[in-house]
């Protein structure tokens, strides 16, 4: 493990010193040239436009990739020294989840066998909440406890529950949703739990695959210092090419978890392991050293519980990871409305939090991300623009050879990142023009967040209104799910 973190350092800083040398390069070989006058269009015949047909010089790639290579290893670099900063620290006011010290406090003490108790947050899920549950009692590590929290149900959900043997938990006046009920939830259930006792949380439309809780105790088992996994998720089939896109989106960020070897961007709320320490230590940082009320676990105020629970753990210095062994399946949106609400309270959420926190080490990466998704909204628009002016101004089609090269490597990497979706997911990336209509789609939605945070609009949680009415359940899902 030592030489294979020192490997990793040594390719930081060559990946930087390459890219200062490119750089370089580019600044003292780029020197005017003649060439080729840019082409005289005119657009629908009424506005000028100049082109240049040629394609950029050599010390403008090497400008360009120099800059994106220093970029990428500033970053990364920050990255790496702010997360060995917090796992080393002993400063037990800022960073009480340091594994350092929570290592030191638990060294030489048998806390028992790890156990599970699984918090199951549901709102009118009787369409959805058999399959989940069953999920959890097929695991080859079945939890001790599973707890379907029973959020202000008016369909079949609380009797679909009991009838399949787990114990159902009704919040009683709860009117912030799902971080109000499991807040209630928690403060029946942390009291009683020890140092190995783990609360698992996970949505009720998700449904885990087999081995998640038994990869999830053998590393909790293994890593005292560790103290919450998340899971990488993957879209459940069906609801056609919309539910494709996102089963694209979600195999690409698993890949990139499992290249960033599971450092977690968020635990997600599909599902996720915590140890009781971690919750205990943020309901009682809350209000000092974190946003929301004193005594709280997760935040009601946050759109977005989950990311706002992983920026609280991470600000106290708490080891996470997602590992590749800790894997599930969860909805995707049917509608691009549904979609459209899903999104934009994940992105306006994902800003708000990051207001809350501010700027900080320990939100730096997230900073760095907001400011990457911005250029790329930026990028993509900007060519989508100039392809379609190209288009209009020419009376025939012009293939120019380095943008082609360009495509194809664009082409490789749509069809390569998702190579785990599977031959649909393949031919949806290789089709290039319905992805980037995706990606623009995204990319409105970052606007329109943008937008509602600088203008003070207020935001809402919507998931009902999405949802639609609760749906029946005849007697014989019942007969079923018992």
């Amino acid at each position: 493990m030592g030489r294979f973190q020192r490997a990793v350092g040594v390719m930081i800083l060559g990946t930087a010193v390459l890219g200062g040398l490119l750089l370089w390069l580019a600044v003292s070989s780029t020197q005017h040239h003649g060439g080729q006058a840019p082409r005289e269009w005119f657009v629908l015949g009424l506005w000028q436009v100049l082109y240049d047909t040629a394609a950029p010089s050599s010390g403008e790639l090497l400008a360009a990739t120099g800059m994106a290579l220093l970029f990428a290893a500033g970053v990364a670099l920050l990255e790496r020294r702010i997360s060995n900063r917090s796992r080393r620290s002993e400063d037990l006011d800022r960073l009480p989840l340091a594994p350092k010290i929570v290592m030191a406090e638990t060294r030489g003490v048998f806390h028992g066998p790890v156990t599970i108790t699984v918090l199951v947050p549901a709102h009118n899920e009787a369409a959805c909440i058999a399959d989940t549950l069953r999920s959890l009692q097929s695991q080859s590590h079945r939890p001790e406890r599973i707890i379907v929290v029973a959020d202000n149900c008016s369909d079949a959900t609380e009797d679909i529950a009991a009838a399949m043997g787990v114990e159902v938990f009704p919040t009683v006046g709860n009117t912030r949703k799902k971080a109000g009920a499991l807040n209630q939830a928690l403060r029946e259930v942390l009291p009683r739990q020890g140092e190995n006792d783990l609360v698992m949380v996970m949505d009720a439309d998700t449904v885990l695959d087999d081995g998640f809780l038994e990869a999830a105790v053998r590393r909790m088992t293994a890593d005292r210092g560790l103290i919450a996994i998340g899971g990488l998720f993957y879209g459940e089939s069906g609801k056609g090419l919309l539910g494709q896109f996102q089963r694209n989106e979600y195999a690409r960020y698993a890949r990139e978890m499992e290249r960033r070897r599971g450092r977690v961007f968020v635990l997600t709320g599909t599902a996720s392991v915590f140890r009781p320490r971690a919750l205990r230590t943020v309901a009682a940082e809350r209000g000092r050293a974190l946003p929301g009320v004193p005594g709280d676990v997760y935040d009601t105020i946050a759109l977005t519980e989950d990311n706002e629970l992983t920026l609280a753990l991470k600000s106290l210095g708490g080891l996470m990871i997602s590992p590749p062994d800790c894997t599930v399946v969860t909805e995707v949106m049917p509608t691009w409305k549904a979609l459209w609400v899903q999104r934009l309270r994940w992105q306006r959420g994902a800003l708000e939090n990051l207001g809350a926190y501010g700027t900080t080490p320990q939100t730096f990466r997230y900073w760095a991300q907001q400011l990457g998704i911005g250029y790329g909204v930026i990028a993509l628009a900007s060519y989508l623009v100039l392809v379609t002016l190209m288009m209009v101004s020419l009376d025939q089609w012009v293939w120019f050879p380095f943008w082609v090269g360009i495509g194809v490597v664009f082409g490789i990497e749509r069809i390569v990142s998702v190579w785990r979706a599977g031959p649909a997911g393949r031919l949806l990336g290789a089709t290039l023009i319905p992805e980037l209509v995706f990606a623009m789609f995204l990319n409105v939605v970052y606007v329109k967040g943008i937008i509602d945070i600088s203008l003070a609009k207020s935001a809402s949680w919507e998931h009902d209104d999405v949802a639609g009415a609760p749906v029946p359940v005849e007697p014989a899902v019942l007969e079923r799910a018992a």
